[in-house]
């Protein structure tokens, strides 16, 4: 009998990318689930199992479980979100929608979509990892975790809203403290007791079995790598990149370590940070004072704990808790989700381009339309008041300038400008062509024009220190190579 070890890998996406970040609807109990488990299989050929339709969905969440219809989709669309498909199905599901002339339309074709029933009860599931224990509530922390004994204070986290998505100890204990419910979710009804409990003799079938492993694989021998990056030796769907502390500086790359990978973003501060590559999902944690610029993200971009910082990124999906004063320009197909605790937060449209973004955009199912950026969806419960966020007046914008060189065909920006906001910078426009012309007709002699060029330059460097724009500028020149090097 081979006597290696066989470990259970519990997998970080569900969690990462499927689990939202705000505590899950009361309804989403273990009680609740298990009547859902059975009810669905009653209704097999009605579109509930093994494939949940949209329209059972919404029948069951809406009319049994009393969810509002857009908190329904939202965990359908979230869930559906981490199933494998192409790029092109992804961009013919963009397309179809774009085409929709009505909210009829629209809910016609997503009548149309279905999930793996069995895996999507285990969504839902896992959805209380982020639920307000009361034991967390009264003693400000968690039962202690063996892997923080030796960190530091300064990283070990003791407050009772960090972040367990992004904690793998997190998800292992949750998946092997609620196994044994998770299977009776998935156990025929023949096989559980009058009180939906499995016994000693209860058979798992083939079907749960595929459905674990939508939270669980085997990894044989071989135990992940705990390093700050993991592209290297991780399967494909587990690649992990972790960047921390960059303090004062632009940083910027392009490369095959970042191209599928999950990327967390941690305490970084005053810095300019390009990461111009397909992602799988970014996370972006208690960082201040900073600017992001990132490649197309397949799944979810999340921010928590962040204060002052701009986002500009093309994403499935946005969502921010406990963000203070953040700007976010980003093209969407998903409503960005606001959850709880955020303050001054503004939206903006996506307002740049790099020469590879449209093909990285294909290679993320990514499309220009529908984008939801400017119809934000309120997700918490202690607020619902639109005054936390606003969307950007005309008169405030600009594009933004990726600095770097790059090769590629991409030479605007993907799907444009909203009317108001290319109309906006057209009368800007204009105004600097009246300037130029005020100055060419005021023939001034040649001391003028030096004296004037002197007075024009001060009062640009001036504004370049107290917009905080100069340090943007200093950090961009290389030691020694040039700006390809720095973007590559």
């Amino acid at each position: 009998m081979d006597q290696s070890r066989v470990l259970l890998w519990v997998k970080a996406e569900p969690f990462i990318v499927g689990a939202l970040q705000v505590p899950p609807p009361s309804k989403f109990s273990l009680h609740y689930l298990r009547k859902i488990s059975t009810y669905v299989r009653t209704r097999a050929t009605e579109g509930a199992y093994p494939r949940l339709y949209w329209s059972t969905w919404r029948h069951i969440a809406c009319g049994k479980l009393q969810l509002a219809k857009d908190l329904a989709w939202l965990y359908f669309e979230v869930f559906d979100s981490l199933a494998v498909k192409t790029p092109e199905e992804r961009l013919e599901w963009s397309e179809i929608l774009s085409n929709c002339t009505s909210e009829d339309e629209v809910e016609r074709q997503r009548n149309q979509l279905s999930v793996d029933t069995l895996q999507f009860l285990l969504f839902l599931y896992i959805q209380q990892l982020n639920k307000v224990s009361l034991r967390t509530s009264l003693i400000g922390e968690e039962w202690p975790n063996p892997r923080n004994r030796s960190q530091s204070p300064d990283l070990t986290e003791k407050s009772s809203c960090h972040n367990k998505n992004w904690n793998d100890y997190s998800h292992q204990t949750f998946v092997y403290d609620h196994l044994s419910d998770l299977l009776e979710l998935l156990l025929d009804p023949e096989q559980l007791t009058a009180s939906s409990h499995s016994t000693n003799s209860s058979l798992v079938s083939r079907e749960a079995v595929v459905a674990l492993s939508f939270l669980i694989e085997v990894e044989g021998t071989t135990k992940r790598a705990k390093i700050a990056c993991n592209t290297h030796v991780a399967p494909r769907m587990h690649r992990m990149v972790v960047m921390s502390q960059v303090y004062k500086q632009t940083l910027a790359k392009s490369s095959d370590t970042l191209v599928g990978a999950h990327v967390k973003i941690h305490r970084c501060n005053e810095s300019f940070i390009y990461l111009l590559s397909p992602l799988r999902s970014v996370t972006i944690e208690k960082c201040r004072n900073s600017t992001f610029v990132l490649g197309p993200v397949q799944t979810a971009l999340h921010l928590q704990s962040c204060d002052n910082i701009k986002v500009i990124a093309v994403c499935h999906r946005l969502s921010i808790s406990s963000t203070t004063g953040c700007i976010f320009h980003i093209l969407t197909p998903t409503r960005p989700l606001i959850l709880s605790g955020n303050h001054t937060v503004t939206f903006a449209p996506f307002h740049t381009h790099y020469p590879m973004l449209e093909d990285h955009m294909a290679k993320t199912g990514l499309a220009t339309v529908p984008n939801y950026w400017d119809n934000p969806m309120i997700v918490c419960r202690e607020n619902r008041d639109t005054s936390v966020f606003r969307l950007l007046p005309p008169c405030e914008f600009y594009v933004f300038i990726i600095p770097f060189e790059m090769e590629g065909d991409t030479t605007e920006i993907p799907g444009g400008l909203p009317s108001s906001y290319q109309k906006a910078l057209g009368h800007r426009e204009q105004k600097i062509h009246i300037w130029q012309k005020t100055v060419k007709e005021a023939r001034l002699t040649k001391d003028q024009r030096k004296q004037f060029q002197v007075l024009v330059e001060n009062k640009f460097y001036e504004w370049l220190i107290n917009t905080g724009h100069l340090q943007q500028l200093d950090s961009l020149v290389p030691p020694a190579a040039g700006s390809k090097q720095a973007a590559g």
